[in-house]
Order: C-alpha cells, then structure tokens, then sequence
C-alpha cells in the first residue's frame, strides 16, 4: 500500500503526493524528530496504563481511600485534612449568640471615692473621684441580687453606682471584700429594680475553669473605658500565670495563692470585674488585669472562677455593709504600719497590720491585743494594709462589737492565729 501524507508548497497551498518510481523521491525523517515521536508515544502509553491501574486499584481493590473527614475552609472549598497541611486559613468565629446569652447577667459599675490629692506646694486636699469597673451577677437571695467584682474596682468607694443591660442605674452597698485575691461581692435591694429591669437581667451561667486548655476560645466582656458593656475575643493563652507575674513582682511577693488564666481578649480600663466567657457562654474567669508596655501586647489576666468559688460564696454570706456617718463610726484603738509582701518574705511575717502601740482604755487593749500582733482580717474580709482596715471600719458604729483576726508572735518566731472580740471605741 502506498503512503500519503498531507504538505504545504512554496506557495502556502496543499497538496497530495504519492510515492512511486515516476514520482518524486520521498525524503528522509530526521532522526531527531523520529526519536522525540517515540518517547511521546511511549510517555502516552505509559500514562494511559499508569492511569487505568490507578482506577482499576482505586475502584476495585481499594487503594488510596483516606480516613480523613472533609472539612469546610473559609473560601468554601472542601478540602480533606492531608491538604489542608499545606493550605492555611482563617476562620472568624460568630460570637453574637453566645454574647447576647451572656449580656443580661453583667453590669457596668460606677465607683464615686475621695480621694487626698497634694499639690504643687505640698498642701494637700480632697478631690471627688469617679472610676468605672464592670461585675457580674451571680446570685439572688430573698432581698437582695449578688455581684462579684474586683476589689480594687470597689475600693475607697463614697458611694456604688450598678447599671443593668437595660441603662436603668440603682446604688448598691458592699457585701464583703478580699483584697488579697482582688474579689468583692456588692448587692442590690431586690426593692430598688423595677419589674422590666428584672425581666432583662438574669444570673450568671459559671464554668469549670480546672478544665481550660490553652488555645481555647476566650470572650471578654465588660465597660471598656466607661463606655458601657463591650465585647473582646481571643484564646487562653495559658491556665497557670500567678500574680505575681501579672503585677510584674517577684514570686516571693506575691499576696495570692490563686494562678491566674491568662488571655489576649483585649482587657482595658473598665472591664475589671467582668466577665470571661468560654464557647458554652460559661463564665470561667473575672478579668482582672493586663500587662503594659511598649514591648508588651495582648496579655490579660483573669481570675479563675472555680479556683475561688469558695471565697466567693464567703463574701456572699457576710451582712450587707451600709457606710456609718464619719462622726459614729468606732476606733479599734490602735496604731501600725503595714506588712507589705516584701516585710512578710524578709521577716517571715503575715501580711497585714502590724500593731505598734495600743491605746490605753481602747477597745483592742481591754480585748487583750498586744504590741507585735498583727492584724489579718475583721469580721471575716481580709486586711492586708492599714488603709484596708480603716476602710473596712468606716461601716462599723462605736459600740459594736467586731471579730478580729490576728497572728500572735511566739517565741521560736512563729505566729498564732486567734480571734478577738473588740467593742468599738470612739475615733
């Protein structure tokens, strides 16, 4: 049989060419180009039958079949987890439902204080001082509805101002304070909400914070700024900080015993007190504090919620405490200074207030309370500085009698923990 193949002439016009002997001899193939037709066919017979076992193993004997799930990316591909190895991305969470849970139970607090100001001539006077801090309620009695807050959002405080989720505002008087674990428990009459604000709020969910990863989802709301409640997210970045290193000091001086979690949900001024939220809508923390610097960014600290529980439910037991007018309110009858952390490491002392004179005739003398004591707590809350003390007694009446908390030195230069009952005298 003769071969045809198809050319084009000078001319760029086709034409048909048999072979024969009265016809044109037919030229030579390059050897190059025969050789690259060869390794073509033989790439596309490899393929063909590279591919057909592929299927054939794949279909029938089960080659290749991956256990892994799909997963949805956020471009709305689904890709199994063996690609997603190599392809990163992004996924923001909706939080607004968890949030909207949540809101109802957290207030925004206003604390109205005095404090002493000096001025530029070493003269020194009274300033009216307004501060915001945010809570979280927790709890209901018969008469009253319970708040837990950071201390130091309620310190020195005139007079407490809460506001509900629906703007409505109601004062609230203190219930107990720990300053060393920065918690206090404040209450609000049941009589002073009206019935639409009580239809807004609710009681707080709280989570098991014993159970925290890091990496977990982390939501932070509170009164950033004053500006009222406001919403942060982010992780647990760790479960095991301790407070010594969110106050930037040593290990040794630190006052609580209590590891704090930390997060990087932005905390700004304002939102201590507040509320740490896990995916559940779970309170697993009240955020407390945050480290600042220039080299420092998105590190805050909140307290875990279980690790205190039973401090807590302490503050919630205590009488409601209504400020005395300055004039009655009573005097333990004592001077001293205070037993900072660093005194206590150094001298191997308890933190509180160290008793350097008793005035005679007073209430702490005929109670028996010694020169050297040192006082630790008064009807159950914590005292850590003489400022806490005279705080505390700015809600006790001349005449009344409270329960002090005191470590007695021994000999061997251990301490003695005892209770002492002192009627109040006059300040």
């Amino acid at each position: 049989m003769e071969n045809q193949y198809s050319y084009y002439n000078p001319q760029g016009q086709p034409g048909n060419q048999q072979s024969g002997d009265n016809k044109k001899k037919k030229k030579k193939m390059p050897k190059a180009v025969a050789v690259t037709g060869l390794a073509l066919l033989f790439g596309l017979v490899s393929s063909a039958t590279f591919i057909s076992a592929n299927i054939v193993g794949n279909k029938i004997l089960g080659w290749n079949q991956s256990s892994d799930k799909s997963v949805s990316t956020s471009s709305g591909q689904v890709k199994n987890n063996a690609s997603l190895t190599q392809t990163s991305s992004v996924v923001t969470s909706d939080v607004s439902e968890i949030v909207e849970q949540v809101m109802p139970s957290i207030v925004s607090i206003t604390n109205m204080s005095v404090q002493q100001v000096q001025d530029f001539f070493g003269g020194v006077y009274e300033q009216n001082s307004e501060s915001a801090g945010t809570g979280i309620i927790i709890a209901q009695n018969d008469s009253e509805l319970l708040i837990v807050t950071n201390n130091h959002v309620v310190a020195g405080s005139e007079t407490l101002t809460v506001t509900f989720r629906d703007n409505s505002s109601v004062e609230a008087d203190l219930k107990g304070t720990d300053a060393a674990h920065d918690l206090a428990v404040i209450a609000v009459p049941l009589k002073s909400i009206s019935d639409d604000t009580k239809d807004a709020i609710s009681v707080a969910k709280l989570g098991d914070s014993t159970k925290l990863k890091a990496g977990e989802p982390a939501i932070a709301i509170g009164n950033a700024l004053g500006y009222g409640q406001s919403v942060t997210t982010g992780v647990i970045s760790a479960t095991d900080r301790s407070s010594a290193q969110a106050n930037g000091q040593t290990e040794a001086a630190s006052d609580s015993d209590v590891s704090l979690i930390q997060t990087d949900a932005a905390i700004n001024p304002g939102n201590s007190g507040g509320a740490l939220v896990n995916a559940s809508g779970e309170v697993i923390g009240i955020n407390s504090s945050k480290l600042v610097g220039e080299t420092v960014e998105g590190v805050g600290y909140a307290i875990p919620i279980s690790d205190v529980s039973d401090i807590i439910t302490d503050l919630m037991n205590q009488e409601t405490k209504t400020k005395v007018d300055e004039d009655d309110q009573g005097a333990i009858g004592i001077k001293g200074f205070d037993v900072t952390s660093e005194y206590a490491q150094q001298f191997n002392m308890p933190i509180g207030v160290y008793v350097s004179e008793v005035t005679k005739g007073g209430g702490a003398a005929d109670a028996g309370l010694t020169k050297g004591s040192i006082i630790t707590g008064i009807n159950g809350t914590t005292v850590t500085s003489m400022e806490n003390l005279k705080n505390e007694l700015q809600y006790y009446e001349q005449g009344e009698k409270v329960t002090l908390t005191v470590e007695i030195p021994e000999n061997n230069g251990e301490y003695t923990e005892e209770e002492m009952d002192v009627i109040l005298g006059k300040k």
